[in-house]
């Protein structure tokens, strides 16, 4: 799994590298070294979580990376230690558990753990991607060197564990998390590139409310009242996200706003006080 999720992306921005004429070779490879060690490890312990646990355990204790992200900038301050923001995160996060319920047994404690290890690397995995989006690196060229990293060290796993014959269903599957892969990472390198990381981080709770609508869709499956009151938290938390970096905006542009009619009216004070003299 871990080899097919990286393979279409590096065929596919290799190629496309290729064909415009792209530069592979980044400005600077330390941002990387941070972002793919601590990414790429949080995928492994991802996928480990996922086979030992139940999987809504497993994908809850994945989402605590906005969690850390919160708790990260929190602690160093700056213009994005916002108490809304942070408590819109802790609601989301409330409304994942509401509606995956998870539970630990005695017996997925280690992997348990592991799986709470894997959303903590995948929050300073997001803050590196920011990173490297400040200082003008492309978001392709940063999906493609972690998707080299990605078939790098699955390439151990296999030589470990072997290759099992798969089937056509599986083959077809395979591709799809790749292909599907390369287009989610495109989109949240770009999103905490640009963008806030928190705002970002608390959009990402809306994976399970896509995940529960394709499970309507095509298995039935249909949430309790507890599930949809958190998917309604899980909303409510990105809205709270988006109004504020919305309000932020406005402000920050007013100032800029008035710091510019109060310098324009200045420069004119002065010209016109410097007219009579002159004359």
């Amino acid at each position: 799994m871990v080899l097919f999720r990286g393979i279409p992306s590096v065929l596919l921005l290799l190629c496309w590298a290729k064909l415009t004429h792209r530069r592979l070779r980044p400005p600077s490879w330390k941002l990387h070294l941070w972002r793919n060690v601590s990414g790429v490890t949080s995928m492994w312990l991802g996928f480990f979580a996922i086979s030992h646990l139940p999987l809504s355990t497993a994908i809850s204790l994945n989402y605590t990376a906005p969690l850390f992200i919160a708790g990260w900038m929190l602690a160093q301050g700056g213009s994005q230690r916002d108490p809304v923001r942070l408590i819109a995160v802790l609601f989301g996060f409330i409304g994942v558990i509401a509606v995956l319920r998870p539970s630990i047994a005695e017996e997925h404690w280690f992997a348990a753990l592991l799986g709470l290890g894997a959303g903590a690397l995948s929050a300073i995995a997001m803050m590196q991607v920011r990173e490297l989006g400040r200082v003008g690196e492309p978001e392709w060229r940063t999906v493609l060197i972690f998707s080299c990293c990605v078939c790098l060290t699955s390439l151990g796993g296999v030589a470990a564990e072997g290759w099992r014959d798969i089937d056509v269903v599986a083959w077809l599957a395979l591709a799809g998390v790749g292909v599907l892969g390369l287009v989610g990472q495109l989109a949240m390198t770009r999103a905490f590139g640009l963008g806030s990381a928190l705002l970002t981080a608390a959009l990402q709770y809306t994976t399970i409310i896509f995940a529960a609508m394709l499970g309507i869709l095509f298995w039935d499956d249909l949430p309790d009242a507890i599930a949809w009151g958190g998917m309604a938290m899980i909303i409510a938390s990105g809205l709270l996200s988006i109004w504020r970096t919305y309000s932020e905006d406005r402000v920050m542009k007013g100032q800029t706003l008035t710091v510019m009619q109060a310098s324009g009216s200045g420069a004119t004070n002065v010209t016109n006080e410097q007219e009579p003299r002159n004359v």
